[in-house]
């Protein structure tokens, strides 16, 4: 019997914040997937979770901590939101203020429109049906 080789890759978390920090630096992700013989949309991944949570997003070699796995457990799978002072959780903040702002303007166009439907049935109501304009005079 010959034992199947595994095409998944495990990275230690320094090689990772390594090609997220050259990503950062303006370095051509194409060339740099090539280079290391990796998909595009994997080094996106790892940037995405870099810039959400920082080096500690990244997952190194290995199962993680007992403490780390029992606080994934009970956020749902979820990372733990980062410190209230760092890059990550301030983009986060903003991210949760665009989606409330984009909800509130949605909420307003709709107001809107049913305000336009409203005032041309009340204008539509209020034409008179004849000149009579024209007879008074």
């Amino acid at each position: 019997m010959s034992k199947r080789k595994s095409s998944h890759r495990v990275f230690s978390r320094e090689f990772k914040v390594g090609i997220v920090r050259r990503m950062l630096a303006g370095e051509n992700v194409s060339a740099l997937a090539r280079e290391l013989k990796f998909t595009r949309k994997d080094l996106y991944v790892w940037r995405d979770r870099f810039l959400a949570g920082g080096p500690e997003a990244l997952r190194g070699r290995g199962r993680p901590p007992k403490a780390e796995a029992a606080s994934l457990v009970a956020s749902g799978g979820q990372a733990q939101a980062p410190a209230p002072d760092t890059p990550a959780a301030e983009l986060e903040e903003a991210r949760k203020r665009i989606a409330e702002l984009e909800r509130k303007v949605g909420q307003q166009q709709v107001d809107l429109d049913f305000f336009r439907q409203a005032l041309q049935r009340v204008r539509g109501a209020r034409r008179p049906t004849g000149s009579t304009r024209s007879s008074k005079r």
